[in-house]
Protein backbone atom coordinates (compact mmCIF):
# COMPACT_ATOMS: atom_id res chain seq x y z
CA UNK A 1 0.00 0.00 0.00
CA UNK A 2 1.41 3.39 -1.01
CA UNK A 3 0.68 5.73 1.90
CA UNK A 4 0.77 9.44 0.97
CA UNK A 5 3.42 11.41 2.81
CA UNK A 6 5.41 14.61 2.64
CA UNK A 7 9.19 14.62 2.36
CA UNK A 8 10.41 13.94 5.93
CA UNK A 9 11.93 17.41 6.46
CA UNK A 10 8.77 19.22 5.35
CA UNK A 11 6.64 16.87 7.44
CA UNK A 12 8.64 17.65 10.57
CA UNK A 13 8.53 21.39 9.87
CA UNK A 14 4.76 21.29 9.58
CA UNK A 15 4.45 19.26 12.76
CA UNK A 16 6.81 21.67 14.56
CA UNK A 17 4.57 24.61 13.61
CA UNK A 18 1.52 22.95 15.11
CA UNK A 19 3.52 21.95 18.19
CA UNK A 20 4.77 25.52 18.63
CA UNK A 21 1.23 26.89 18.84
CA UNK A 22 0.59 24.51 21.75
CA UNK A 23 3.81 25.34 23.55
CA UNK A 24 3.26 29.09 23.17
CA UNK A 25 -0.24 28.85 24.60
CA UNK A 26 1.14 27.11 27.69
CA UNK A 27 3.87 29.75 27.91
CA UNK A 28 1.31 32.57 27.82
CA UNK A 29 -0.48 30.83 30.68
CA UNK A 30 2.83 30.79 32.62
CA UNK A 31 2.90 27.00 32.96
CA UNK A 32 5.86 24.74 33.74
CA UNK A 33 8.16 23.31 31.10
CA UNK A 34 6.48 19.92 31.48
CA UNK A 35 3.17 21.52 30.49
CA UNK A 36 4.79 23.27 27.53
CA UNK A 37 6.23 19.96 26.31
CA UNK A 38 2.90 18.16 26.75
CA UNK A 39 0.97 20.89 24.92
CA UNK A 40 3.52 20.82 22.11
CA UNK A 41 3.19 17.04 21.71
CA UNK A 42 -0.60 16.86 21.94
CA UNK A 43 -1.06 19.74 19.50
CA UNK A 44 1.44 18.37 17.04
CA UNK A 45 0.27 14.76 16.94
CA UNK A 46 -3.30 14.80 18.31
CA UNK A 47 -5.15 14.96 15.01
CA UNK A 48 -2.97 12.44 13.21
CA UNK A 49 -3.11 10.03 16.15
CA UNK A 50 -6.91 10.01 16.24
CA UNK A 51 -7.05 9.60 12.46
CA UNK A 52 -4.69 6.62 12.49
CA UNK A 53 -6.61 4.93 15.29
CA UNK A 54 -9.89 5.40 13.45
CA UNK A 55 -8.65 4.06 10.10
CA UNK A 56 -6.77 1.17 11.74
CA UNK A 57 -3.33 2.39 10.66
CA UNK A 58 -0.12 2.31 12.71
CA UNK A 59 0.03 5.53 14.75
CA UNK A 60 2.43 7.61 12.71
CA UNK A 61 4.57 9.17 15.42
CA UNK A 62 5.07 6.07 17.57
CA UNK A 63 7.34 4.51 14.93
CA UNK A 64 9.00 7.77 13.86
CA UNK A 65 12.09 8.46 15.99
CA UNK A 66 12.02 12.19 15.20
CA UNK A 67 8.51 13.34 16.09
CA UNK A 68 8.73 13.33 19.89
CA UNK A 69 12.22 14.94 19.94
CA UNK A 70 11.01 17.67 17.57
CA UNK A 71 8.07 18.45 19.87
CA UNK A 72 10.43 18.57 22.85
CA UNK A 73 12.80 20.87 20.95
CA UNK A 74 9.90 23.16 20.07
CA UNK A 75 8.93 23.34 23.75
CA UNK A 76 12.51 24.32 24.58
CA UNK A 77 12.42 27.07 21.96
CA UNK A 78 9.18 28.45 23.40
CA UNK A 79 10.61 28.25 26.92
CA UNK A 80 13.83 30.12 26.19
CA UNK A 81 12.67 32.77 23.72
CA UNK A 82 10.95 36.05 24.67
CA UNK A 83 7.22 36.20 24.02
CA UNK A 84 7.66 39.19 21.70
CA UNK A 85 9.38 36.93 19.17
CA UNK A 86 6.03 35.28 18.45
CA UNK A 87 3.74 38.29 18.41
CA UNK A 88 1.91 39.33 15.25
CA UNK A 89 0.39 37.12 12.60
CA UNK A 90 3.42 35.23 11.33
CA UNK A 91 2.65 32.17 13.46
CA UNK A 92 -1.03 32.28 12.43
CA UNK A 93 0.00 32.18 8.78
CA UNK A 94 2.37 29.29 9.42
CA UNK A 95 -0.43 27.46 11.23
CA UNK A 96 -2.75 28.17 8.29
CA UNK A 97 -0.27 26.55 5.92
CA UNK A 98 -0.01 23.51 8.19
CA UNK A 99 -3.79 23.31 8.42
CA UNK A 100 -4.17 23.15 4.64
CA UNK A 101 -1.38 20.64 4.15
CA UNK A 102 -2.30 18.23 6.93
CA UNK A 103 -6.03 18.30 6.18
CA UNK A 104 -5.15 17.31 2.64
CA UNK A 105 -2.69 14.60 3.73
CA UNK A 106 -5.12 13.17 6.26
CA UNK A 107 -7.71 12.76 3.53
CA UNK A 108 -5.25 11.20 1.09
CA UNK A 109 -4.03 8.73 3.72
CA UNK A 110 -7.58 7.72 4.64
CA UNK A 111 -8.40 7.12 0.97
CA UNK A 112 -5.26 5.00 0.62
CA UNK A 113 -6.56 2.82 3.48
CA UNK A 114 -9.84 2.27 1.65
CA UNK A 115 -11.97 4.74 3.64
CA UNK A 116 -15.08 6.01 1.80
CA UNK A 117 -14.69 9.53 0.32
CA UNK A 118 -16.95 11.45 2.72
CA UNK A 119 -15.46 9.67 5.72
CA UNK A 120 -11.97 10.38 4.33
CA UNK A 121 -12.81 14.08 4.21
CA UNK A 122 -13.79 13.87 7.88
CA UNK A 123 -10.46 12.17 8.60
CA UNK A 124 -8.71 15.07 6.90
CA UNK A 125 -10.55 17.61 9.04
CA UNK A 126 -9.69 15.61 12.15
CA UNK A 127 -6.02 15.53 11.15
CA UNK A 128 -5.87 19.29 10.72
CA UNK A 129 -8.01 20.40 13.67
CA UNK A 130 -8.19 17.92 16.54
CA UNK A 131 -4.75 18.71 17.99
CA UNK A 132 -5.74 22.37 18.35
CA UNK A 133 -9.13 21.43 19.81
CA UNK A 134 -7.50 19.23 22.47
CA UNK A 135 -5.01 22.03 23.24
CA UNK A 136 -7.78 24.57 23.74
CA UNK A 137 -9.92 22.27 25.88
CA UNK A 138 -6.97 21.46 28.15
CA UNK A 139 -6.21 25.18 28.43
CA UNK A 140 -9.80 25.91 29.43
CA UNK A 141 -10.46 28.35 26.62
CA UNK A 142 -13.07 28.33 23.83
CA UNK A 143 -11.88 25.91 21.18
CA UNK A 144 -11.62 26.67 17.50
CA UNK A 145 -14.94 24.88 17.08
CA UNK A 146 -16.64 27.54 19.21
CA UNK A 147 -15.30 30.55 17.33
CA UNK A 148 -17.05 31.83 14.20
CA UNK A 149 -13.82 32.75 12.39
CA UNK A 150 -13.14 30.28 9.59
CA UNK A 151 -10.77 27.51 10.63
CA UNK A 152 -12.47 24.13 10.46
CA UNK A 153 -14.13 25.29 7.24
CA UNK A 154 -10.71 25.89 5.69
CA UNK A 155 -9.65 22.38 6.70
CA UNK A 156 -12.84 21.01 5.17
CA UNK A 157 -12.13 22.81 1.89
CA UNK A 158 -8.65 21.28 1.63
CA UNK A 159 -9.95 17.84 2.53
CA UNK A 160 -12.88 17.96 0.10
CA UNK A 161 -10.78 19.17 -2.82
CA UNK A 162 -8.20 16.46 -2.14
CA UNK A 163 -10.88 13.75 -2.16
CA UNK A 164 -12.44 15.18 -5.34
CA UNK A 165 -9.09 15.29 -7.11
CA UNK A 166 -8.16 11.75 -6.07
CA UNK A 167 -11.52 10.39 -7.20
CA UNK A 168 -11.28 12.25 -10.51
CA UNK A 169 -7.87 10.71 -11.16
CA UNK A 170 -6.08 14.06 -11.39
CA UNK A 171 -2.29 14.11 -11.04
CA UNK A 172 -1.34 13.83 -7.38
CA UNK A 173 0.93 16.89 -7.54
CA UNK A 174 -1.94 19.04 -8.82
CA UNK A 175 -4.45 17.61 -6.35
CA UNK A 176 -2.20 17.98 -3.33
CA UNK A 177 -0.89 21.46 -4.07
CA UNK A 178 -4.25 22.83 -5.19
CA UNK A 179 -6.20 21.54 -2.20
CA UNK A 180 -3.57 22.67 0.33
CA UNK A 181 -3.36 26.14 -1.23
CA UNK A 182 -7.14 26.48 -1.26
CA UNK A 183 -7.32 25.80 2.47
CA UNK A 184 -4.46 28.21 3.11
CA UNK A 185 -6.16 30.91 1.03
CA UNK A 186 -9.48 30.58 2.87
CA UNK A 187 -7.82 30.58 6.28
CA UNK A 188 -5.70 33.54 5.18
CA UNK A 189 -8.82 35.51 4.30
CA UNK A 190 -10.13 34.81 7.79
CA UNK A 191 -6.86 35.98 9.36
CA UNK A 192 -6.77 39.19 7.34
CA UNK A 193 -10.45 40.13 7.31
CA UNK A 194 -12.06 38.20 10.16
CA UNK A 195 -14.16 36.25 7.66
CA UNK A 196 -16.58 34.10 9.63
CA UNK A 197 -19.64 31.94 9.28
CA UNK A 198 -22.96 33.47 10.37
CA UNK A 199 -24.09 32.51 13.86
CA UNK A 200 -27.42 30.83 14.50
CA UNK A 201 -30.28 33.19 15.26
CA UNK A 202 -33.48 31.68 16.52
CA UNK A 203 -36.58 33.07 14.90
CA UNK A 204 -38.75 34.59 17.57
CA UNK A 205 -42.12 32.94 17.82
CA UNK A 206 -45.17 35.19 18.15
Amino acid sequence: MLVPALPPVLDLIGLAIFALTGALLAARMRQTFVTLAFFALITGVGGGTLRDLMIDAPVFWVRDPWVAPVCLAVALVAWFTPHRFWEGKALEWADAAGLGVYSMLGTAKALAYGVAPVSAVVMGIITGCVGGIIRDVLAGRPSILMRPELYVTAAALSAALCAAGELAGLPRELTWSGSALAGLALRGMAIQTGLALPAYRRVRED
